[in-house]
């Protein structure tokens, strides 16, 4: 298929359907991330769960552009790109946490402990208050690259191509 085609696909694509996209995209990461943590036994940091919260943006996002697509293009396009940047926004967030995975950088407070306690009291109640997985942890990883990995760069890929596709001007 020439690359001709492809524009021309792109060009007569309904449109409903990069808002469709945006949220079955968000919809099969969120999926995946609680069959993970359900099915798989991995429970997640704190770190993985606030990745989850722009893909649930984008779903609902993408869902009220679908429902528009007909009846309001233009605001369908601008939902979709705001569904974009939520994407975009998980994969910041997994590139962070990728980050604190590879030690270039501590991750939040919330991640592990910070600073010395001074008492036994103090030390048990900075051990209580530990979440159950450290962010820096890698629970799952494949050919190298942890799931905050690919949360980034699929996350990436999905954000930056809805956001191109719903451009004004590109219909």
């Amino acid at each position: 298929m020439a690359i001709g085609s492809v524009t021309s696909l792109l060009e007569k694509r309904p449109a409903w359907l990069v808002p469709a996209a945006v949220s079955a995209f968000a919809s099969a990461m969120l999926g995946g991330a609680f069959a993970f943590q359900y099915l798989g036994g991995l429970a997640p940091c704190v770190l993985c769960l606030y990745q989850r919260w722009p893909h649930a943006a984008a779903i609902l996002l993408g869902l009220l552009a679908l429902i528009l697509s007909a009846r309001n293009p233009a605001a369908s396009r601008w939902l979709t790109i705001l569904g974009g940047l939520a994407l975009l926004t998980s994969a910041g967030i997994g590139l962070f946490h990728v980050g604190v995975e590879q030690l270039w950088w501590e991750g939040t407070a919330e991640c592990g402990a910070t600073g010395t306690p001074d008492s036994l009291d103090a030390l048990k109640q900075q051990l209580m208050a530990q979440p159950v997985v450290r962010c820096t942890d890698i629970a799952w990883e494949m050919f190298g690259i942890s799931m905050a990995g690919y949360n980034f760069l699929l996350s990436a890929g999905a954000g930056l191509t809805a956001i191109a596709l719903s451009l004004p001007g590109r219909r």
